[in-house]
């Protein structure tokens, strides 16, 4: 029985988000956090939190075995983008964009 979670608009660039989330996809949820553990990235304390998430409501709302979860799926979206203007030469500016992302998790279990 799969179990889902979803952070949106996390304040870190959909690109960056990925290249974590590429790490753990497939993987076994306690593998992935002892992964993600020692991953010295931006994006990884909200990849952590949904992982978690995911496996918890598949424990609590599903009765699954913690031990037998995996990351079934795991993907990054674009959210809303925050744009901002900074002061350029000659009276001019430059456009700034904040990027953010919604993280998707499902997990189930082997």
């Amino acid at each position: 029985m799969e179990a889902k979670a979803l952070a949106k608009t996390i304040r870190v660039s959909p690109q960056k988000a990925r290249l974590v989330v590429d790490l753990v996809r497939g993987k076994q949820v306690k593998e992935a956090l002892g992964i993600l553990e020692y991953t010295n990235k931006a994006a990884t304390p909200a990849v952590i939190k949904v992982v978690k998430s995911a496996a918890q409501n598949a424990v609590f709302n599903n009765g699954a075995d913690a031990d037998k979860l995996y990351i079934k799926e795991i993907f990054v979206d674009e959210g809303p983008t925050l744009k901002r203007f900074r002061a350029r030469a000659k009276g001019s500016g430059t456009r700034i964009l904040k990027r953010t992302s919604h993280i998707t998790c499902v997990v189930d279990e082997r």
